[in-house]
Formats: C-alpha cells, sequence, structure tokens
C-alpha cells in the first residue's frame, strides 16, 4: 500500500528555511579558489540552505517548482496568494492534480565511482535531497516578468511573462538533508555540478499548455565528468482534489514517439518523444464528464541537449513495500549484459546510487503500461515474463505509477558547462468519450483502448514548445543555417496526383525544426493594460491606461501590432468563466490580394485602417464597397483587391456607454499631459459595468489583443484575462464609507443552512469542499481599518477578525467570517452580536445563524 500522506509528512521535517518566494540579486554559489582541499571538490558553503518554491500561475498549467531540483508539493499543504498551492494543476482553477512529486536525477562517472545526486529519491528515502541552494538571500529564487502589470519584477532581460531562476549544487552536504543513503551506506558523495535552474511560462493561446525549464550543468570540480545522464523523476498521481484519498492509484503512463501532423504539411509525422501520464479513464460520473474528470495528459518532453547522438531511454515501475508488488518491465540478462537485480526492492524501484546509474544510462526503453500482461519477447527484446494475470491485470488497467525519463551520456571538463532544457506540458481531451474505457479497454487487447487516446492537443503543445524555444526559420547565429525544412507544392488544379505530367504552379519551403540555437521567444499579444476599479453601489467602474499596449512591438514584425481591447467580468477565477462585456478594436481592414500566378486570393500582410486606405484611393473610399472575391476593386496599377474588418470595428470612442477616453481632448503628442503615474492622458480609458448584484463579488478584466501574424500562421492573440483580473464588489468603496459615514451591512441575515447560498453562487462556487469550511457571512460598507468581532448572545467572544486595508483599494470596504469560532468549531444556531470598531468609532447589530 502507498501511503502519499505519510510520506508529504516526512519531507516537511526536512524542509527548513521555506521561504514563500524571494528575489535576489545572484553570485556566484561558490569560489572558484578555495576549498578544493586537494580532493577535486569544492567546500560547502551552505549550513543552512534557503528552500523555496514558486508557483508557475500565468498560463493555464500550473506548475509548483523549488530550488533544489524538485518540482511538486509531494503532498503537503503550501499556500500560494492566500489559496492552496497545487503540484501540477490543469486547466488552472479546476482543482484537477497531475503531480505528487518529481525532481531531477543526475548520474554521472567520477574517477573509478558511480555517482547519483537526486533533488529527491522518491520512494525509499523521499526526504533526502542532494541537491541545494545557499543560504540566505543568496540561496533564493529570482523572478523577472516581461509584464509591466507588476513592475517590482518587471525586467527587460526576462524571457518570458513568468520567470523563475534559481542557483543550487550537488556540492552541499548537510547531514540533516542529505545523510547517508540507506542502500549505499555512505554520505552524500558530490559529483562536483553547479545548477542555474530557469523556468519560463506564458499565458498565450499557443503557450499556455507548457512550462520550459531550462538547465546549465556546470563542472565546479578538478575532475572530468564522464558519461552523466541526466533524468527527471516523476511520480504524477492524476486526480480531482476531491478524490484525493484514492485517485492516485489508477494512472496509465508511456512513451510517445510522434504525433500526426496538421493536414498540409509536407511531412506525414512530427517527433516529439514525450513521457506522459494520465487518468486511465479520466474519471467519468455517471456516463458523462464531470466538474471532477481529469480528461488530460501530462507529460515531459527534452527540447535542447547539445549532444546530437543523445539516448533517451524511458522506464516506468510501481513502488510499493511488497517486493513482489514492485514492479517494473526489465530485460532479461545476456552473457555480455547480465540481469541486474535491485537489493530490497522487486523489479521496479531503483535503490542506491549505482542502480540509478543503471537505469539512466541502460538505454532500456519500456512499453507502456496498458501493454503490461502481453507477452513482449514476441517483438525482438527479451523480457522477464510478465506479474501473474491478476497482478498484471490490476497494473494495466491503472495504478500508483512513477516513470523516469533519462538522456545522455553527456562529458563535461572542469570549469565547462552543459545546456539542457525540457518542457513540462499537458494536453486536452486526451481522454474522449467517457464510456471508452469500459467499452475498449482489454487486459491482453489494449490496443483497440490506446487508439481512442487522443494525443493531438498534446503533441500540438509540445511542437510550439520546442518552436518557442528554437524558432523554425529563424537563423539566430547568422550563419546560414535557418532549420530543417521540407517542400509544400501546389500543382495544377486539375491534377489529383502529382504525376509525370503534372504541371508544378508553386512550392514553398516549410521550416518545420529550429536552428539549434535558443531564442526562447514567440509571437505575443500586446500587454495587457494595469486597470483599477471604482466601486459603487450596483456598478464597477474599470479604468486603465493603454500607452504600454498600444505601442508594444511584435518580436517577429518588429511593428506595432496593437488591435484593440476587450472587457470581461467574471464569478469565478477560471478563464473560461470569463463573459465578454464590451470591446474596442481599430476601424482597419484585413486586405486581400488577387495572386495572377496561383490564381487565388491571399491575404496582405498586415490589415490598412479605413484612414490610410482613403490616403491612397481619396477621402470617399469605403472599403466594405468591396467585400468579396466576387465584389472586388481594381487599383489605379491594375491590382484585384477586396476587403473584411480585422475585427468588429467598435471604434466609437466618446459613446459614455461603451469604452470611451477619460480626456478625450488630450494628445498623444503633448509629453506633458500626464496621469499620476507618469502615462500619457491620451491612452487613459473607462468602462462602466452597470446592473450588478451589490451582495456579489465578480472578477474584472481588460484584455489587448493585436491582429494576428501571417509570417507565423497565427491568428489573433489576445492577452489572458487572469493576469490583471481585479476582485471587487460593487458597494460604495471604503472612501465613500468614511466620507459619508455609512452604516455597516451584514448579510445574509439571518443565515440559514437551508437557504442554497452555494448553488446561487454566494459561497463554494465549486462545491468540492465541506460546506461547513466554506460558509460565508459578509460585512460590507466597512472603513478601511477595523476589527470586527462576534458574540455569543451570553457575551462571550465567538471569532475576532482584523480587517487591514489602510491604502484601500479592492474589497477594502468588505470582509468575510466563515462562520467558524476562534476555537475552529462550526458555531451553532443561535442570536449573535456583532460589533465593528475604528476610527469612527463603533458599531453594534444582531445576526441569527438558522442550522
Amino acid at each position: 500500500m502507498r501511503y502519499k500522506t505519510v510520506l508529504g509528512s516526512l519531507l516537511v521535517l526536512v524542509l527548513v528555511s521555506l521561504v514563500l518566494s524571494g528575489q535576489a540579486q545572484s553570485r556566484a554559489m561558490y569560489d572558484p579558489d578555495g576549498g578544493n582541499g586537494g580532493d577535486g571538490y569544492l567546500k560547502p558553503m551552505a549550513s543552512n540552505p534557503n528552500i523555496q518554491f514558486e508557483y508557475h500561475n500565468i498560463g493555464k498549467i500550473g506548475l509548483t517548482i523549488y530550488n533544489n531540483g524538485r518540482f511538486g508539493t509531494t503532498g503537503n499543504t503550501l499556500m500560494c496568494d492566500g489559496e492552496i498551492c497545487p503540484s501540477v494543476e490543469y486547466p488552472i482553477g479546476s482543482e484537477m492534480e497531475y503531480l505528487f512529486s518529481g525532481a531531477l536525477w543526475i548520474g554521472a562517472i567520477v574517477g573509478r565511482d558511480t555517482l547519483v545526486s537526486v533533488g529527491t529519491e522518491g520512494w525509499y528515502a523521499a526526504g533526502m535531497m542532494e541537491l541545494l541552494p545557499e543560504d540566505g538571500l543568496d540561496g533564493a529564487f529570482i523572478r523577472r516578468s516581461s509584464l509591466r502589470t507588476d513592475l517590482s519584477i518587471f525586467s527587460d532581460d526576462a524571457k518570458s511573462e513568468q520567470d523563475y531562476i534559481a542557483y543550487y549544487a550537488d556540492t552541499v552536504i548537510n547531514p540533516g538533508l542529505n545523510d547517508a543513503d540507506p542502500w549505499d551506506n555512505r554520505p552524500h558523495i558530490p559529483i562536483g555540478l553547479t545548477i542555474r535552474q530557469s523556468s519560463y511560462a506564458w499565458s498565450y493561446d499557443y503557450a499556455e499548455d507548457f512550462i520550459i525549464i531550462d538547465y546549465l550543468f556546470t563542472n565546479v570540480s578538478s575532475f572530468p565528468i564522464k558519461s552523466l545522464y541526466l533524468g527527471l523523476y516523476v511520480d504524477a498521481d492524476v486526480y480531482h482534489r476531491s478524490n484525493q484519498a484514492t485517485g492516485f492509484d489508477d494512472d496509465i503512463c508511456g512513451f510517445r514517439h510522434t504525433v500526426a501532423t496538421p493536414a498540409g504539411w509536407c511531412i506525414d509525422e512530427d517527433t516529439v518523444n514525450i513521457a506522459w501520464i494520465a487518468d486511465n479513464d479520466g474519471d467519468p460520473l455517471g456516463g458523462t464528464w464531470g466538474f471532477s474528470s481529469p480528461v488530460a495528459v501530462t507529460g515531459v518532453s527534452v527540447v535542447r541537449s547539445p549532444n546530437p547522438d543523445l539516448q533517451t531511454s524511458f522506464n516506468w515501475w510501481i513502488s510499493n513495500g511488497n517486493t513482489s508488488l514492485d514492479f517494473g518491465p526489465r530485460l532479461a540478462g545476456t552473457d555480455e549484459d547480465p540481469f541486474r537485480p535491485f537489493e530490497g526492492s522487486g523489479l521496479g524501484t531503483p535503490t542506491g546510487d549505482k542502480n540509478k546509474y543503471y537505469v539512466m544510462q541502460h538505454q532500456e526503453f519500456d512499453y507502456d503500461q496498458l501493454f503490461v500482461a502481453r507477452n513482449h519477447n514476441e517483438d525482438g527484446a527479451v523480457y522477464l515474463p510478465p506479474p501473474p494475470p491478476d497482478i498484471a491485470a490490476d497494473f494495466a488497467d491503472g495504478y500508483d505509477t512513477r516513470y523516469l525519463m533519462s538522456f545522455g551520456p553527456f562529458d563535461i571538463d572542469p570549469g565547462d558547462s552543459l545546456p539542457v532544457t525540457l518542457s513540462y506540458l499537458a494536453g486536452d481531451n486526451f481522454h474522449q468519450e467517457p464510456n471508452d474505457f469500459v467499452e475498449y479497454f482489454d487486459v491482453l487487447q489494449p490496443e483497440k483502448y490506446y487508439e481512442q487516446l487522443n494525443f493531438k492537443d498534446f503533441g500540438t503543445n509540445a511542437r510550439w514548445a520546442n518552436w518557442i524555444f528554437d524558432n523554425p526559420g529563424v537563423d539566430t547565429d547568422n550563419d546560414g543555417d535557418s532549420g530543417k525544412f521540407c517542400w509544400n507544392y501546389v500543382w495544377e488544379a486539375d491534377s489529383a496526383d502529382k504525376h509525370a505530367d503534372s504541371v508544378l504552379v508553386d512550392s514553398t519551403k516549410f521550416y518545420y525544426r529550429g536552428d539549434g540555437v535558443p531564442d526562447l521567444r514567440g509571437a505575443a499579444p500586446p500587454p495587457p493594460p494595469i486597470i483599477s476599479v471604482k466601486p459603487e453601489l450596483g456598478s464597477v467602474t474599470i479604468r486603465w491606461n493603454g500607452q504600454n499596449s498600444e505601442n508594444a512591438i511584435d518580436v517577429f514584425s518588429d511593428q506595432k501590432d496593437f488591435e484593440g481591447y476587450r472587457v470581461y467580468y467574471s464569478e469565478g477565477d477560471q478563464a473560461k468563466e470569463y463573459i465578454l462585456l464590451t470591446s474596442f478594436d481599430l476601424d482597419d481592414y484585413k486586405v486581400y490580394v488577387f495572386n495572377e500566378t496561383l490564381r487565388l486570393w491571399e491575404q496582405f500582410a498586415v490589415p490598412l485602417t479605413r484612414d490610410s486606405l482613403q490616403i491612397l484611393y481619396g477621402a470617399f473610399f469605403e472599403p466594405l464597397d468591396y467585400n468579396s472575391e466576387f465584389n472586388y476593386f481594381e487599383s489605379p496599377g491594375g491590382d484585384l483587391f477586396y476587403y473584411a474588418p480585422q475585427d468588429w470595428n467598435q471604434s466609437d470612442l466618446l459613446d459614455q456607454n461603451l469604452v470611451h477616453r477619460v480626456y478625450p481632448n488630450a494628445s498623444k503628442y503633448d509629453a506633458f499631459d500626464t496621469t499620476e503615474a507618469g502615462f500619457l492622458r491620451y491612452y487613459e480609458y473607462e468602462y462602466n459595468v452597470k446592473n450588478l448584484q451589490p451582495s456579489k463579488a465578480y472578477y474584472f478584466s481588460v484584455t489587448s489583443f493585436d491582429y494576428g501574424s501571417l509570417k507565423v500562421d497565427l491568428g489573433a492573440l489576445e492577452s489572458s484575462p487572469l493576469i490583471n483580473a481585479v476582485y471587487e464588489f460593487p458597494l460604495p468603496d471604503a472612501n465613500a464609507v468614511e466620507e459619508e459615514a455609512l452604516s455597516v451591512i451584514v448579510y445574509p441575515n439571518p443565515y440559514r443552512i437551508d437557504a442554497g447560498y452555494a448553488t446561487a453562487g454566494y459561497e463554494n462556487r465549486d462545491q468540492i469542499r465541506s460546506a461547513e469550511l466554506t460558509r460565508l457571512i459578509n460585512f460590507a460598507n466597512l472603513p478601511k481599518v477595523c476589527t470586527i468581532r462576534i458574540y455569543s448572545i451570553d457575551g462571550d467572544l465567538i471569532r475576532e477578525i482584523e480587517h487591514n486595508y489602510p491604502e484601500g483599494g479592492p474589497r477594502s470596504q468588505h470582509e468575510t467570517w466563515n462562520v467558524i469560532s476562534r476555537n475552529t468549531q462550526a458555531v451553532v444556531t443561535g442570536i449573535y452580536y456583532w460589533h465593528v470598531e475604528s476610527d469612527m468609532g463603533e458599531q453594534l447589530g444582531k445576526l441569527v445563524i438558522m442550522k
């Protein structure tokens, strides 16, 4: 039996100096001249390593990552901005977990010794950490962002919208964290490496499903490191958080080498090489998908390796205290390559340094877990027999599984560095129909079920991770190589096939791989504006300045490509819940021109505004008079054109009921006409959201979008509404409360347990947590700073809440009580007194709770 929570609790004991986040300037972790002592290793410099974690939450996939080679929460309850921090959540806000714990494994030959350093061992010594940061601020994460929504971390050097950079090493010896290995029976022996770990995430539509993790390994010892292999160990439990007790016990995993390419490509299969894991059936509810159905798949792929002859291996196993159930596919031994048993375990869990290194470098490529009950010797390889039929069936239809994706070999001389880049990615709709598992799965013929699994989105996301890291068709180092390509051919219209007598009309070079030099850039929407809100009773006014959004330069076209804004609101915190309220976009048009050679219509590279077209063809030119290939315009030069709106062309900025300018007479050419924040008043906008229910809080957001990029075959890109969302009640703000001395309002009063507040969306909107822990009684019209006290009718203090928003801002006029006493007990039916004390004085009232 697997006790996830016990392992998580043990790990808490060794997570010293855990800091939620931090930012520090990096410095060399080790003195290049000090402490060698003739033994080839630099002296350890971290007596109390500053172990930290950060949470990638800018895109659709959320990932908790540490500064010690680990990722995932390992079952620990970590808090991120007041919410429970998931391990890997997809999509964000869904409470679908796809990871228990993962870690970097590094194995190498140093001298005559075989050494392995791990972020975590994962099973027998789950708390052992052999990759550690420095102590204090020198070991802290560096946080950067290309977005200006948080100027404290904005940096021109940022590669993504969310950069987390960490430095750690395997040379830190700390008996409390990396004491003697229970199988090797010796203390941790370092390989002699420092690691720079840089992880990058984006919110763009095509890049929101993956996180790129870039490693730089540096040999800081005096000895060459030979035959180094790297592995990513993943124990990826898949379940909805409401099914945490047993959801981890039915996962399947495997490896996907290729995926089909989109129609029109000049290659049929694209190499992706992804290790994957998913729930066995997606957990349907009553024959349909429900809120707790994890239908996606997650995995790991290698994005960059400097070794052109990279050898990749994939191994999965089931760890179990019962050695007869500790299993993984294993090749039978030969005279040249004898079988190697793993001490203290069965066929699965590799124990100790030498066994871990053996697995990483042995180049065994396991069959997928679904096929475990099959005889695989017919495929040419000689495997050990599968487990007994009943056990094999239990493993094949899903189990508590982990995998290791390994690659190498590499050699690193003293002072040299090795760059390696991975992506952690997800793919949606992996499970397509709720009844597929019941209908198609057969333990002896799993092919039918495997064919129902959908790798399309997974493969697309893997492709985009590669393309962002290394842009196809871009000669980054100017050596004449722009990457791998093939040719797309256009044949005469009446030629169904490419026969010898067919006429070739056109050919296009299509780049599907980059030049091998990192770019780490992608087409991006304009940066979203920073917004503020001013609430009133029943309405909220959203205000923003678009100077940065409207003047951003696209990285590929090197031009401004801003198209417009969209205004959203939502009652929930998931992107799919946001509702479009209104939009503004430029009065511009897609331009289609007739290609005489190909005899077809093609879209011009960029849209043109009405003003531009009227400059070309006269002040009375109306683009929509020419709106199809049958209703075209012939220019004075003889070219044929027709036009279509780029978006809605909702460009009126004077209507106060729409997005409108706050200062309609301001000029963008007057550098001194600025707001208090230093932005030009010309770019100041507002939109008033009316008819809101005052008792509910809403999320408000303004996104920016562009007109797309034909150069990289991308449609219009829009920023995520989650980036700048503000959560606010449509109630008088705290300034109005204080200026007008408004009375405190408490609602619902009476609070009735049978009133259906959750169903109506007032509390526990996702309905996945205990009702007793999600009840809410609201206090409105509060001053910015006050103390709320709840008393029983006998005068006993039930709860005290400090409301502290001295600077004002969203929700500074509002507070909630979860109907839990100061002794963490649910309160009972009765009459209670509430008391609010502030510099404005005191207010007192009654509250009735009916259970």
